[in-house]
């Protein structure tokens, strides 16, 4: 199934026009005609069964003939992890996490951060490739970075957790997961988080984890510990 998005569709919508680039791709690229069956999705859980009324490289028009709703899972993951100091290498972690199956993303500068500061246009369509190329029909929230120091004021749900590799007393992150549960996961940049940092995370409810015996690259770590959360509770 070759997936569409458009999040202004929704449950009343009887008709929709794609915009010029989409429909020039739908009818010149993909060559789609007049009855031709295309799937699209809003990103909120719902599937659409449309089928062309118009085929037109300039304007492509669909008729909404079916919606089906996909419920969302018992769990919820929120992976909130520095950016890397190449920025293809987020990209890649973004990608992925869609893939995976992530909820939602918090880019959170820290005291070794070496990239400060982050533009999120190019990773809202990253997102968005990524779930249709997964036929997932939840588009994953991308929040605007944040400090780590006011994202630890913040209240959440669920548990929480902070994967460092400082030599202290940790636990393997698939032994402290607890099934059909929110989770936050907190990954540091390359330099790792500051003591003071892992402390205030500590002191706020943040459990220690560790994610394997190996060093991992920020982005690496990241879908570790999305894949994980993942795995423990299918």
């Amino acid at each position: 199934m070759q997936l569409f998005y458009a999040p202004d569709i929704h449950t009343e919508t009887t008709e929709f026009t794609f915009n010029k680039e989409e429909s020039k791709h739908i009818v010149k690229v993909l060559r789609k005609l007049e009855g031709s069956i295309l799937h699209i999705t809003n990103g909120k859980g719902f599937l659409f069964v449309c089928e062309v009324i118009l085929a037109s490289e300039k304007k492509c028009v669909v008729k909404i003939n079916e919606s089906q709703f996909t419920e969302p899972r018992e769990f919820k993951i929120h992976m909130v992890v520095a950016p890397t100091k190449m920025n293809d290498r987020y990209e890649w972690f973004l990608e992925k996490a869609a893939e995976i199956g992530v909820d939602e993303i918090t880019p959170i500068i820290c005291d070794h951060s070496e990239r400060k500061i982050i533009k999120t246009e190019r990773f809202d369509k990253i997102l968005i490739s990524a779930m249709k190329q997964s036929n997932q029909m939840y588009l994953p929230v991308l929040n605007e970075p944040i400090k780590l120091n006011d994202f630890l004021s913040k209240e959440f749900s669920g548990q929480k957790f902070i994967a460092h590799c400082e030599e202290t007393d940790k636990a393997e992150l698939k032994n402290r997961i607890e099934t059909q549960q929110n989770y936050t996961l907190l990954i540091g940049p390359e330099g790792d988080f500051s003591t003071n940092e892992i402390n205030k995370a500590l002191a706020n409810g943040y459990l220690p984890v560790a994610l394997g015996n190996t060093r991992l690259r920020t982005e690496t770590a990241a879908i570790v510990g999305c894949h994980t959360f993942v795995l423990v509770n299918n």
